[in-house]
């Protein structure tokens, strides 16, 4: 098969792929529990007439095939409908909160991955050592801490008795008005986040990335390149680590995948405003439309990015575009 046509072949079933998962999300709002329509009437006493109106406004008065058909149509179009709560549309909203979760998140992920591959790299080179036993005692310890427990504990020692970091929020009230200021103020809110995260982190991606290069320092090629006597850096880093990437990349590409979802704990427990905080909050109100909305991003996000590793891996290994 060639490349072409196995780039088509992936594009198709992610295009698919994506078409059941709207479906599917549509599906599932509409058979969850409660009535928010009902709950919002019953908060501040609407008459009769008013919750029609309500019911006009969000779609829910027609047809469930009209709904069906609007919503498909909407969210291709980029429209995600309206809040229940805040009554905006879903799409402001979300843009609103999606650089915090970006630099939140991204700068975690980040630091995770290549972190956790220096790790893994160094303990599969010294298999056996105590540097091995180290990281892979490190990586199991970080992967079993609960995230809000770890972030209760980092608030109460730096936060609450050394008070070296802000508590909560994303910037300090009031914001600084100076550019600089505003960055490093971010920063210094962030940092306790980011922390939690790398330590939750770092470990599953060490784990994966000695585990690959452990089975391919088995290999006969790696034998033959250590007998024409190469050095051990070039071995590792020139002929084992392409070939141990290939796990990788789907990890990886998942990691970045769900990265609009957040970290729904974390940012809960830190305060911090972006979109984690935000599902958990739609969860709470049973905003329906806001959930429907992020859901569908977050989906089409995993599958693109499902669609990049098998591109990468087609690139990586000439042979799995050619099956």
């Amino acid at each position: 098969m060639g490349l072409l046509s196995y780039v088509a072949k992936r594009a198709a079933f992610a295009v698919v792929t994506i078409l059941i998962i709207m479906t599917m999300n549509f599906v599932i709002f509409r058979m969850m529990p409660g009535n928010p329509v009902a709950m919002i009437a019953d908060m501040v006493r609407l008459r009769p007439e008013q919750v029609a109106r309500l019911y006009e406004l969000f779609g829910l008065d027609k047809p469930l095939w009209d709904q069906y058909v609007q919503y498909m149509v909407q969210s291709l179009r980029g429209f995600y409908g309206y809040s229940y709560y805040s009554q905006r549309p879903i799409a402001e909203d979300i843009m609103v909160r999606l650089p915090n979760t970006l630099l939140l998140v991204g700068t975690a992920t980040v630091l995770s991955i290549v972190i956790g591959m220096v790790i893994g790299i160094l303990a599969a080179a010294r298999r056996g050592s105590l540097v091995d036993v180290t990281a892979i005692s490190f990586g199991f310890l970080g992967n079993s801490v609960p995230v809000f427990w770890l972030g209760l504990i980092l608030l109460l020692v730096f936060g609450v008795d050394l008070k070296w970091f802000p508590i909560r929020g994303t910037t300090s009230v009031p914001a600084p008005t100076d550019p600089l200021a505003l960055v490093l103020d971010i920063m210094w809110h962030m940092t306790l986040p980011t922390f939690a995260l790398v330590i939750i982190l770092f470990g599953g991606y060490a784990l994966i990335m000695r585990a690959a290069m452990i089975d391919v320092l088995t290999e006969d090629y790696i034998q033959l390149a250590r007998a024409k006597g190469l050095d051990e850096r070039t071995v590792l880093y020139k002929h084992a680590l392409r070939n141990a990437m290939l796990p990788m990349v789907t990890v990886i590409a998942l990691a970045f995948g769900f990265l609009l979802s957040g970290a729904l704990l974390t940012e809960t427990v830190f305060s911090w405003y972006g979109l984690g905080r935000y599902i958990w909050d739609a969860i709470l109100k049973q905003d329906y439309p806001a959930l429907q909305g992020i859901f569908f991003i977050i989906s089409v996000m995993v599958v693109a990015a499902n669609l990049i590793a098998d591109l990468v891996y087609g690139f990586l290994d000439p042979r799995i575009r050619q099956e």
